[in-house]
């Protein structure tokens, strides 16, 4: 596949707006995520890639594509491929992120925009201003004193 020149940009405004996902998923044993590649419970991790999501994103923003895979032998660390979709208002994003001991990597596959604009800098804007509208903010605490008054 030949890489687009916008593409490490793209792949780097996804890794960021997912971070704190990734955080969530890490949580999970490492032997689950296995368990579930290799017995084909994707529902499993479905709900997982679910369960992550819902603090940070909005309902059905990011959730698990087609499946993942398991790297694991004797000789080193598992690493464990997620398929993944981001889907911000407009734009659906397919993507794999891979989680390993150390560290967690995003390579985007294909970005669909319902309307793409001609330049492709204007397209990642776009992307960048999606992902940032489909988060959910925590909501501001109230002052009960002052409400009351």
């Amino acid at each position: 596949m030949i890489r687009q020149p916008h593409a490490e940009t793209r792949e780097s405004i996804v890794a960021h707006a997912i971070e704190q996902v990734v955080g969530e998923l890490r949580l999970v044993d490492v032997a689950d995520y296995i368990a579930f590649i290799r017995l084909e419970h994707f529902a499993c991790l479905s709900d997982l890639v679910d369960s992550a999501a819902e603090l940070y994103f909005m309902p059905g923003t990011l959730k698990l594509g087609h499946g993942g895979e398991a790297y694991v032998d004797w000789s080193g660390s598992p690493r464990i491929v997620l398929d993944l979709e981001l889907r911000p208002t407009g734009v659906t994003v397919y993507f794999q992120l891979t989680l390993e001991e150390q560290q967690a990597s995003v390579v985007v596959n294909y970005v669909a925009f319902e309307k793409p604009r001609e330049d492709p800098q204007s397209n990642t804007a776009l992307l960048r201003q999606v992902i940032e509208q489909a988060r959910i903010r925590p909501t501001e605490a109230i002052d009960l004193d002052r409400a009351i008054r």
